[in-house]
């Protein structure tokens, strides 16, 4: 008789982290996987119910784009792992904390740059009764809920460490989104040589910004350099204000809706960003980067370039966890390369 496969559940959310769990679960042959949309408890459906989440990776839009990656990728969706029979689940963000998941172990995995502090973050660290989304991603890995916690760097550790995670359950592995940031150099994204400014979709969750002044930075910045300025939105602004307001502030400057934000920043001569992970793709290429953070706490943070090597790393850890024996990992990156990046491990 056939021994039954382990079964993995992997919950997703943005296309960010639901491709980076898709990286990991290809590294994991052996297993069943089912993965979900990103999902919660009684509270989390009711405020979805309401259309509270809209702004988030719980919102009925963000939800559908996830299930239309798993559809086009013929990825098994089981949504909330319903069945209830998964042997270890794999989590995108301990912003909220599904009760189902407590029962079995279960990974964390980073998906990328996390938010300063909050004024509310210094609440939910004191009371952690309280849910971790209302200090918006300060609070990403507060919960300790989660087996074992992946992080993209020795600096990461330090910082989640500072903030009340627990340093035993972190292990730097690197993020699979942002592990190999040379091999966004091979595109072809039509232009080169621009300034590149990446907005964010914080006024969509709720947090304040001063666009004009955003905006107007960044035409100041282009015409200092006597480059020109092109825009990547993010995918969860409202797109036709945000079009609007480039049109008032920055005339003539070219506009992208979709595309990849990486291979653009990988095009362009500087950078401006603000609590966007494409920051530490700049800075791993070598580009002049303007954003919230200073640059030497960007190199501080800057996630492992360990040549693509990240989601098998995750997917040891998962094995370590299911009782079962890591395998080699594959080298995908180029040799040639490696000890030219910041942030490799030797």
């Amino acid at each position: 008789m056939m021994k039954k496969k382990k079964k993995l559940l992997f919950v997703c959310g943005s296309i960010n982290q639901t491709t980076q769990m898709h990286k990991i679960a290809n590294q994991l042959p052996e297993y069943e996987k089912v993965f979900t949309p990103y999902y919660g408890n009684r509270d989390f459906d009711f405020l979805k119910s309401i259309g509270a989440l809209e702004g988030t990776i719980g919102g009925h839009k963000l939800s559908r784009r996830c299930l239309d990656y798993l559809r086009d990728h013929d990825l098994p969706c089981e949504f909330g792992g319903m069945r209830g029979d998964f042997d270890l689940a794999l989590h995108c963000s301990d912003l909220v904390w599904p009760n189902n998941l407590d029962s079995r172990p279960s990974i964390l995995v980073q998906e990328g740059m996390t938010d300063p502090p909050s004024v509310l973050y210094p609440v939910v660290k004191r009371f952690r009764a309280l849910p971790g989304w209302l200090a918006g991603t300060s609070a990403f890995g507060l919960t300790n809920r989660y087996t074992k916690f992946c992080v993209a760097s020795e600096g990461y550790k330090e910082l989640f460490a500072q903030r009340g995670c627990d340093p035993a359950k972190m292990v730097v592995t690197g993020i699979p989104n942002f592990d190999d940031c040379k091999g966004y150099e091979k595109n072809d994204f039509p232009h080169r040589g621009y300034v590149l400014c990446c907005t964010s979709d914080v006024r969509e969750v709720f947090w304040y910004e001063d666009r004009k002044a955003f905006l107007l930075k960044a035409v100041e910045i282009a015409e200092r350099h006597k480059k020109p300025l092109i825009f990547k939105l993010h995918p969860n602004e409202k797109l036709p204000r945000a079009v609007d307001e480039i049109k008032r502030w920055a005339p003539g400057a070219l506009v992208y809706t979709s595309g990849s934000a990486e291979q653009m920043v990988a095009n362009c001569d500087v950078l401006i960003c603000k609590y966007s992970s494409v920051a530490y793709v700049g800075m791993a290429l070598g580009k002049e980067v303007h954003s919230f953070f200073s640059n030497d706490e960007l190199r501080r943070l800057l996630p492992l370039q360990n040549g693509a090597r990240s989601a098998a790393r995750i997917a040891n850890v998962a094995r370590e966890l299911l009782g079962d024996a890591p395998v080699m990992e594959p080298w995908s990156g180029r040799p040639s390369e490696r000890s030219t990046l910041p942030g490799v491990e030797a």
